[in-house]
């Protein structure tokens, strides 16, 4: 029987491509449409919908908008009044979605998030890796909680990219470079293929 594994709110597909490569049976599952190149293996859907269908494994990136120290400003209630109270109450409803996701009746499971919020109201990370562990020369601080998963071992450790440097001299990486864009939302090819390969192995 093939092993099936759910990759969540992934649009990119990267990991899923990385996990067909070898074999496995993997699905993306998004709001929104695919911008990879199979949407035959894409579920466009809430993930919650999914998680009672049979899965071997869950990768899921639930979105980090209210989770990120980069966004931390933006619940300042004595400057933004009722924005930033609403967004309180959007950060719960987010926490929320992750609970139920940890909580899915999957025997292994991987939540992937920025280092921010979820790291002191959710759960210490099981690790925290950098995609310069796995070939992809950036900087990106990245937590993996795990769950009857070993931590990704790093397989082509190189040195980041340096975009610039700041007023103090600190060398200036991809987090700060390219804070706000889309792309940093999407995984990198490196720790997607350590996915498969370390992973798919114990499936």
């Amino acid at each position: 029987m093939n092993k099936r594994v759910l990759v969540g709110c992934e649009e990119s597909q990267t990991i899923t491509i990385a996990m067909r490569k070898i074999g496995i049976e993997a699905f993306s599952c998004d709001i929104i449409d695919c911008s990879g190149s199979h949407p035959e293996w894409h579920i466009e859907d809430d993930v919650l919908n999914h998680l009672n269908d049979g899965w071997d494994l869950l990768i899921v990136h639930p979105p980090c908008t209210y989770f990120s120290i980069v966004g931390n400003k933006w619940f300042n209630v004595e400057k933004y009044k009722e924005k930033a109270i609403e967004r309180y109450k959007l950060r719960e409803q987010a926490l929320e979605f992750v609970k139920k996701l940890w909580n899915a009746p999957i025997n292994k499971i991987c939540l992937e998030n920025p280092v921010g919020y979820l790291n002191t109201h959710f759960l210490k990370p099981t690790q925290i890796i950098q995609p310069y562990w796995f070939g992809d020369k950036e900087s990106k601080r990245t937590c993996l909680w795990l769950k009857n998963l070993p931590p990704l071992k790093p397989t082509n450790i190189v040195k980041p990219t340096v975009y610039g440097y700041k007023k103090n001299g600190d060398p200036l990486y991809f987090t700060e470079y390219k804070t706000g864009n889309k792309t940093r939302s999407k995984t990198f090819p490196g720790i997607a293929e350590a996915m498969a390969e370390q992973w798919g192995k114990i499936l």
